[in-house]
C-alpha cells in the first residue's frame, strides 16, 4: 500500500522560480500547480493560424499578441493564478511585466481533450471577470467550429460557428477572420480541398 501525499503549497515567488526552471509548463491556481501536456500538430496550427492573422492585423498598433509561452496572472481578482492562454491580445500599455500579463482584451484557447471541460467552464468563469476582456474564443481541435463569448455591457453573449466559409469579428482586435483561414493545414474532413 502507497501512502498518497499531501500537495504542497507554493507561493507565487516559489511558483515563478520553479517555473523559469522547469523543462515544463506549469499552471498556477491558488497555491497549487498543474503540469501542463504537449499539444498536437492540429492544435499547434490552429493556434499558430490565428496568431499569424492577429500579428499581421495588429502590426503598428499597441497591441501584442502572445502564443502558448506567456502566463496570464489573475491579480486582480484577489487569487493567484496564472494559466498559459494559447493566444491572448494585449492592448494595454501599463501591463507590461517580464514574464506574464494581467489585462488581456482578447483570449482564445484550443480545446483538447484533457483541457476542454477546464476551457469551457473553470477557465470562462475565470476569464469573463477580467474587466480589460472583451472576447473569449474557443476553437475546437477535431472539427472546425468555434464559440465566441464577447461582452455587451455587463453581459456576455455566446455566438457558434460551424460553417467553415462562417466569418466572426473577434473583439478587441477588430479583425474579421474566416474560420476555414483558421483551421487551413489541419487536416479536417472540411480543410480537403474538393474532388
Amino acid at each position: 500500500m502507497s501512502a498518497q501525499l499531501k500537495p504542497r503549497w507554493f507561493s507565487v515567488e516559489e511558483y515563478l522560480a520553479f517555473e523559469e526552471a522547469s523543462e515544463i509548463k506549469h499552471e498556477y491556481v491558488n497555491g497549487e500547480i498543474y503540469a501542463m501536456t504537449g499539444v498536437s500538430v492540429r492544435h499547434n496550427r490552429i493556434t499558430l493560424n490565428l496568431a499569424t492573422q492577429l500579428i499581421s492585423h495588429l502590426r503598428g498598433s499597441p497591441c501584442n499578441v502572445f502564443v502558448a509561452e506567456v502566463k496570464l496572472h489573475l491579480k486582480e481578482l484577489n487569487q493567484d493564478i496564472f494559466y498559459y492562454p494559447d493566444i491572448m491580445v494585449c492592448c494595454d500599455p501599463s501591463d507590461r511585466d517580464l514574464y506574464s500579463r494581467s489585462r488581456p482584451c482578447l483570449i482564445v484557447e484550443v480545446l483538447s481533450n484533457s483541457t476542454a471541460r477546464i476551457d469551457r467552464s473553470e477557465k470562462y468563469l475565470t476569464y469573463i471577470q477580467l474587466d480589460s476582456l472583451q472576447g473569449y474564443l474557443l476553437l475546437e481541435q477535431n472539427k472546425i467550429g468555434a464559440t465566441l463569448y464577447r461582452r455587451n455591457g455587463n453581459d456576455w453573449q455566446r455566438e457558434e460557428f460551424n460553417d467553415p466559409q462562417a466569418a466572426l469579428t473577434l473583439p478587441c482586435a477588430e479583425l474579421t477572420v474566416q474560420l476555414a483561414e483558421t483551421y487551413a493545414g489541419t487536416g479536417l474532413p472540411e480543410d480537403s480541398p474538393p474532388d
